[in-house]
């Protein structure tokens, strides 16, 4: 009777991996966020395929997924504020703690916050900031300190913007001494017409890898992140991140799983794996965004751990703000975005 349990219990196991070997997850993700080696190292370790595609903007992302009504992807990447707006849109599966041995790594400090109360709908992946970067072999070290540097004449023509109007309008909002949050139609409306008059300096929008344009010789001064700053700086030494003296911008971004999803449980596999100290690390390391995970800090290198540009001093926090739901007053947003990019 024994032998007959273990070779049934065998023979079970032997089934459930056969099944895991055919699953999939179908992730939808920004551009050049997850190392192609972890995601080969998933499909190794599981037999989960991986199906992999890329968005620039989150308001991309949201487009689609609402145009499909959530459905035909398992994972997505979205930014603090579309937790929010995607989970009460019921565009989110609740996540099932029950199945993410990991989420202990997490830290605290980014868990709960109003976007999303009990991280009901969202997993810290890589959180970091956009601020400036500039040139210094074509621009004078440390000429460039402000937001409001950006709007200078002689620019004209020659900026680049990431392609993100709550990143754009936190500019304007900050120059004007609103809260990069603000919900306010007056403060809203004001933030628009400061950055209309930014418009003839503005050359290109790009959130798919802002750094090559800079990297191309095209641009030597606009908006970037913080991630692809760093890995510009590995190739051009002389490019300079400059966290704005009004304030720079904050955001997480939390794997999520859409309310369509047909892969669920291996979903929160692909999750918990992301979870793991050494994965942590490697992303961190690899990609230049700060990882969340308390365990795979500490397995950080010295070099990655004291980077300013992916870890600031506290003193810069005092000044920035981490993005949060503003509401209804998004479409607001969006309507002020359509015009200032059509010229209307």
């Amino acid at each position: 009777m024994k032998k007959r349990n273990l070779l049934l219990a065998s023979l079970l196991t032997a089934l459930s991996t056969a099944a895991l070997a055919e699953g999939k997850v179908v992730v939808y993700n920004w551009s050049e966020y997850i190392p192609d080696g972890v995601l080969k190292q998933f499909t190794e370790e599981t037999g989960i395929k991986v199906e992999y595609s890329t968005y620039e903007s989150n308001e991309v992302m949201y487009a689609k997924l609402q145009l499909q009504k959530g459905k035909g992807y398992d994972i997505i990447v979205p930014s603090t504020y579309y937790i929010a707006k995607m989970s009460q849109e019921g565009l989110l599966k609740p996540i099932d703690r029950k199945q993410l041995t990991h989420f202990k790594n997490l830290n605290n400090s980014l868990l709960n916050k109003p976007y999303d109360p009990g991280n009901q709908y969202s997993v810290p992946y890589l959180w970091g900031s956009t601020g400036i970067a500039y040139n210094a072999d074509v621009i004078p070290e440390g000429s460039i300190t402000r937001w409001a540097d950006l709007w200078d004449p002689k620019w004209k023509g020659q900026l680049l913007l990431t392609d993100d109007v709550r990143e754009v309008f936190h500019m304007a909002l900050k120059i004007n001494g609103h809260s990069a949050n603000s919900s306010d139609p007056k403060e809203i409306g004001q933030a628009y017409e400061k950055l209309k008059t930014l418009m003839p300096n503005v050359l290109v929008f790009n959130s798919d890898a802002p750094r090559e344009p800079y990297m191309a010789g095209d641009v030597n001064l606009g908006m970037i992140w913080n991630g692809e700053a760093v890995m510009a700086q590995q190739e051009m030494p002389n490019i300079r991140y400059v966290y704005p003296e009004e304030g720079t911008i904050f955001w997480v971004d939390s794997f999520a799983i859409p309310s369509g999803s047909e892969n669920t449980a291996e979903a929160h596999k692909f999750i918990d794996f992301m979870l793991r100290p050494e994965i942590a690390k490697q992303c961190s390391q690899e990609v230049g965004y700060a990882t969340p995970n308390r365990a795979g800090m500490k397995l950080l290198d010295e070099k990655t751990r004291n980077n300013k540009t992916i870890f600031p001093d506290s003193s810069v926090f005092e000044t920035g703000e981490f993005q949060s739901s503003v509401g209804d007053a998004l479409k607001l947003y969006n309507d002020y975005w359509e015009k200032l990019k059509t010229g209307h």
